[in-house]
């Protein structure tokens, strides 16, 4: 298969499975198969969307799986990566946690996540191959951490309401959650278990953060934009092209829904 296909499962018809890439068939019904046992034993008769793409940096023998569905009327969103003949089950185990999670309440995610370590690596200067913007949740961190974690994001970017400025939620510290402002680096109240980042956002263009996230290996990188003074967040894509995300009311990036294409897909 080099071309997307879609795929439905005849005992789960609200089961759809996108495919990119040279995915074994194989695979795609294994993934299929786990996936929608996983919404039956959990009751979850919602519409699920499944995406299986070939991991280009591993020579086309890894696999990665996106799975967005709703449960209790939330979203939740699993990715991971592996090998084609596994990834079926790691994608299963997955929305299997995130179910219990959605279930159980907001129960943090495990840190570190050994099925999911960051993309951070040096590299020369990659593009930024995709630009997204979406309305910020306004919120206080817990409300962002929940996010992060319906999601599956390693990294958030939201407004602060207690600050008003942009700020980001991510993977990272003893406590598994940090904080970085534009500005501000004392601790948010009321205080909750997360580190700040002791510094300002940097000023940098798009061009200066993605030479800088290569330069040092980060998996993601928040900064200032000069021009409009409002917060960005660069990451790093499955591929090892970049990505940068924005508020909506930045003009020249397209706009796009909070439960769309996450920006680490490759």
């Amino acid at each position: 298969m080099t071309s997307t296909e879609l795929w439905s499962v005849a005992s789960a018809p609200d089961l759809e499975v996108a495919v990119r890439g040279a995915v074994d068939p194989k695979d795609v019904v294994a993934v299929r198969r786990e996936v929608g046992d996983v919404l039956h034993g959990y009751r979850v008769h919602e519409p699920a969307r499944v995406r299986l793409s070939v991991h280009p940096e591993a020579g086309g023998s890894e696999v990665l799986a996106q799975i967005n569905v709703r449960c209790r009327a939330a979203a939740v969103r699993v990715q991971v990566t592996g090998p084609g003949r596994f990834v079926a089950a790691l994608a299963a185990d997955r929305l299997e946690r995130q179910l219990i999670r959605c279930t159980a309440g907001a129960m943090p995610r495990a840190w570190p996540d050994p099925a999911r370590p960051p993309l951070a690596f040096v590299s020369e200067r990659r593009p930024i191959t995709r630009r997204k913007s979406c309305t910020l949740l306004t919120g206080d961190p817990w409300e962002a951490q929940r996010a992060l974690d319906e999601m599956d994001y390693d990294a958030h970017l939201f407004t602060c309401a207690e600050t008003g400025e942009d700020a980001v939620i991510y993977r990272a510290g003893p406590f598994g959650v940090r904080l970085a402002r534009q500005h501000t680096v004392r601790p948010p109240v009321p205080a909750m278990p997360l580190t700040v980042h002791p510094h300002p956002a940097l000023v940098l263009t798009g061009d200066e953060a993605a030479a800088r996230l290569c330069r040092y290996g980060l998996p993601h990188l928040f900064f200032t934009d000069p021009a409009d003074k409002r917060g960005r967040l660069l990451l790093r894509r499955y591929d090892g092209d970049l990505a940068l995300i924005g508020p909506a009311e930045v003009t020249g990036i397209r706009l796009i829904d909070q439960e769309g294409e996450h920006l680490c897909d490759a």
